[in-house]
């Protein structure tokens, strides 16, 4: 039998006690590590995540400005349309003045009253299309 040495023991017990300690430090550093890891990565999630609801708060803002720019370029349409139809109307008027003071220029009654009519009509459908616009 060997001789029995209790000091050989300790010796030996604690070599590996020593490297279980080192396994055991490695082991909670890289725990340690990790932890960092995820703790950096949850607060980039909430970073993008506060920057994509800002990007949405964005959106969200430009499609009201588009949406108010698209409701007034219609209403100017609208508009333009109303002043045109105005416009040939009036120019329409004026060439009817013009031929009943030619008429009676050249003393063609007849002429001067179909004219006439003519004018008193335009204006009266006017009237008429006006009052149902302002009814409306």
């Amino acid at each position: 039998m060997a001789p029995f040495c209790i000091r050989g023991i300790c010796r030996r017990n604690n070599k590996r006690f020593k490297s279980k300690l080192k396994n055991v430090k490695k082991h909670k550093s890289g725990l340690k590590n990790m932890q960092e890891k995820y703790d950096k990565l949850g607060a980039d999630m909430e970073e993008i995540s506060a920057e994509q609801q800002n990007i949405r708060e964005e959106q969200r803002l430009a499609r009201e400005k588009f949406e108010g720019v698209a409701n007034e370029y219609e209403e100017f349409k609208k508009e333009t349309r109303i002043i045109v139809q105005q416009t040939a109307r009036t120019q329409i008027k004026l060439a009817i003045m013009f031929q009943i003071v030619k008429a009676s220029e050249q003393a063609d009654h007849t002429t001067v009253a179909t004219f006439t009519h003519l004018l008193r009509e335009i204006v009266k459908r006017e009237n008429e299309e006006r009052q149902s616009s302002d009814d409306s």
